[in-house]
């Protein structure tokens, strides 16, 4: 089983690591390549460019002045301890038996509109540049255009024929694979809670939801279609009334 997620706005380079395991990105050549575009705009640009205020246009700045080569456990951390918002939350990864790293780091893919794609325990350096800036990369008008077919071809690399391929990111950042080219199905949970008694997809735990699947699999050691429509997680139970095709919906 291979899954993807979005990463984070939010970041943590603070707290106590549990493990001392790290590996370097995949794409760290290419990221150079974009970061070197973006170190280039001046905190204005940064701004207009990411639709920031100016106090995280200086941040980010600040950041990409900073961002430097050889990435080493001083001056980066892994990507699944950095990143800090919602699904990271639901994810809970800070208490995952170390056991379950290895299946973790095998099935785990991260979208990143600096990195490409990143392995969980990859180091990374603090940024903040979303899949769907409008940045120019070389000849690029776009991360899309940079990152799609780099990313897609190292997908196939690593999907094996008939293994289950999980969408939990969002559409931002899915958007960087070109999903018809991939040599398996695309199968997308979508997660709706009852709210004023509707049945609505609330972005806030939906997010959380996304993270507490990919750790209902990691503990549960899911394999299968049908072990993935077990996820009960805080609540959630899938409903195959209101699923269609490859698309999974859990409700609660």
């Amino acid at each position: 089983m291979k899954i993807v997620i979005s990463p984070a706005k939010s970041l943590d380079f603070e707290t106590k690591l549990p493990t001392r395991k790290r590996t370097e990105p995949s794409f760290l050549t290419n990221a150079e390549v974009v970061h070197k575009a973006v170190k280039e705009k001046s905190p204005a640009q940064l701004r207009e460019l990411m639709d920031i205020s100016d106090k995280l246009a200086e941040l980010n700045w600040q950041r990409n002045q900073e961002w430097t080569t050889p990435f080493t456990p001083k001056n980066a951390r892994p990507a699944m301890y950095a990143f800090n918002g919602d699904v990271y939350t639901g994810l809970d990864a800070y208490t995952i038996p170390t056991a379950k790293l290895g299946k973790l780091q095998d099935t785990l893919r991260i979208l990143s509109g600096l990195y490409g794609l990143l392995k969980p325990l990859d180091l990374i350096q603090p940024y903040r540049l979303e899949m769907g800036t409008h940045l120019a990369v070389g000849d690029n008008k776009n991360l899309y255009e940079y990152w799609k077919e780099m990313i897609t071809n190292t997908l196939n690399d690593e999907l094996k024929d008939g293994e289950l391929f999980i969408n939990l990111a969002s559409k931002e950042y899915f958007d960087a694979i070109d999903a018809k080219a991939l040599k398996v199905p695309v199968i997308t949970p979508e997660f709706r809670d009852y709210k004023d008694g509707k049945l609505k997809m609330i972005s806030f735990f939906a997010k959380k939801a996304r993270g507490m699947m990919v750790r209902y699999i990691i503990d549960h050691n899911v394999k299968t279609l049908k072990g993935l429509k077990g996820f009960d997680y805080d609540g959630y139970r899938f409903d195959a009334k209101l699923s269609k095709g490859n698309i999974l919906v859990f409700t609660r």
